[in-house]
């Protein structure tokens, strides 16, 4: 694929991992960062372009994280480059609220025409996923006049107080830091490699259902807030029908559903948006991570009657939908038309989903395999059981590390790796990182 990259598309190691040079920028980094904020893989990155990272003793990785699925149109890539470069010259902040900027009106036209939908639709700009579903819970509540929320098991929503309070896994992301936003719920969500045998979309549906009417009662329900593929809980795709199911009872009880898209949206799993693959048409929607080729910026979209409900002055931000941002957003967008990244991200998909079912049938350790586009994730276990392995999940992600391949893990119990690559990746250098993906799986089983 033609991405423009202007660095090799190949894995190179010229030293260990981490060099000479990140082991000295580890040295200092821990005299001046704080360690709660840690890092994947203590190799400091130098430049990059497509699907490769090149760190500061000269090793190429291949990077299969997409610094959690947000460069999708590859790292550096033109446009975004270009727009972005140009817009720092020009102007690199007003504050929207004070001074608006076209680049603003435009990205929240892209939202409205690509998600979901359609209804007539507003959006608002904001920096973070984070900030993005707290913004959409604020706007859930103001426009019901409800208070309560649903968030599911195995969800995660970002690390401001209440997103903190949605998701649901304690560590790292909530141990200590409570208390935190009340008028929170928990639903069992889909998770098909560990509900009963057998069950379909609908019974997990309804029994989402059951929780929520038992314990809130729809009548003080503001919003169901769903990530349509979990990310940090495991890459969990629920069975179909679900979601559906989930949308009409909401849609039944005056419940507004917001998609929590923020990294399953812009080509990620094939289509523009994860809730397209079933028709799902949620009320809101939050995007982020891949919208802007590497800026910050998130944004929430939806029905028009529902964001206009807000009184004037009542979302915001002072960096929200900054000029620099909107501008990189708008050449990010124009990348993924112009490569059909929707396209791209399904034959990604098909290679890695071809691969990772090869390992689930002939390595114990994989209990599952699944995903949807260019997410997807395999499920260690121990052998002959589904018992969640999470030693063996590092080990997997430290042998790819030491051969420059960078994976991530995740999972409410920490046992998935998972893989996202940018969408631009040359099927050469997929099947390169593949490769040491499935050596790395192999040394679990001797």
């Amino acid at each position: 694929m033609d991405d423009g990259a202007r660095i090799p598309q190949r894995r190179r190691l010229v030293t260990e991992l981490p060099g000479p040079r990140s082991r000295e920028l580890e040295h200092r980094r821990g005299r001046a960062v704080a360690q709660g904020v840690s890092s994947v893989l203590p190799v400091y990155v130098a430049e990059a372009s497509g699907a490769i990272l090149v760190d500061v003793d000269g090793n190429s990785l291949v990077d299969l994280g997409s610094g959690i699925a947000v460069v999708g149109v590859g790292h550096t890539a033109p446009r975004v480059v270009e727009r972005a470069s140009s817009q720092v010259a020009r102007l690199t902040h007003s504050c929207f609220m004070v001074n608006p900027y076209e680049a603003y009106v435009a990205v929240c036209e892209e939202l409205n025409e690509l998600t979901p939908g359609s209804h007539e639709k507003r959006s608002a700009l904001f920096n973070s996923g984070a900030e993005a579903v707290e913004n959409a819970v604020k706007i859930a509540r103001h426009a019901t006049g409800r208070h309560a929320v649903v968030a599911f098991d195995h969800a995660y929503h970002g690390r401001t107080n209440l997103a903190m309070a949605l998701t649901a896994k304690n560590m790292p992301y909530k141990d200590g830091f409570g208390p935190f936003a009340s008028s929170i719920y928990r639903a069992p969500m889909s998770y098909p490699f560990r509900d009963p045998a057998g069950m379909t979309g609908d019974e997990a549906a309804a029994r989402a259902i059951a929780v929520v009417e038992s314990q809130v009662g729809a009548r003080n329900l503001a919003c169901v807030v769903v990530e349509p593929i979990q990310g940090e809980g495991g890459f969990v795709v629920p069975a179909s029908g679900f979601l559906p199911a989930l949308a009409a009872w909401c849609a039944e009880h005056g419940v507004l559903l917001v998609a929590d898209e923020i990294q399953t949206g812009f080509a990620r799993t094939g289509d523009w948006f994860a809730c397209d693959d079933e028709g799902v048409v949620p009320d809101l929607v939050t995007t982020a991570k891949g919208i802007a080729g590497g800026l910050p910026l998130a944004g929430v979209t939806g029905r028009a009657e529902i964001m206009d409900a807000v009184h004037a002055g009542g979302i915001g931000g002072t960096y929200g939908g900054n000029p620099v941002a909107c501008e990189a957003a708008l050449g990010a967008l124009t990348t993924m038309r112009e490569l059909d990244l929707p396209a791209a991200a399904r034959r990604v998909g098909a290679i890695v989903a071809g691969r990772l079912a090869a390992l689930r049938s002939s390595s114990p350790s994989v209990g599952d395999a699944r995903g949807r586009g260019a997410m997807q994730a395999i499920e260690l276990v121990r052998p002959g059981t589904t018992e969640p392995d999470a030693a063996a999940a590092r080990s997997v992600a430290n042998r790819c590390h030491r051969d420059g391949v960078v994976v991530l893990t995740c999972g409410t119990y920490g046992n998935v790796v998972r893989l996202l690559p940018p969408l631009v990746i040359e099927e050469s250098l997929l099947a390169d990182a593949l490769d040491v993906l499935v050596t790395a799986v192999g040394a679990l089983d001797g």
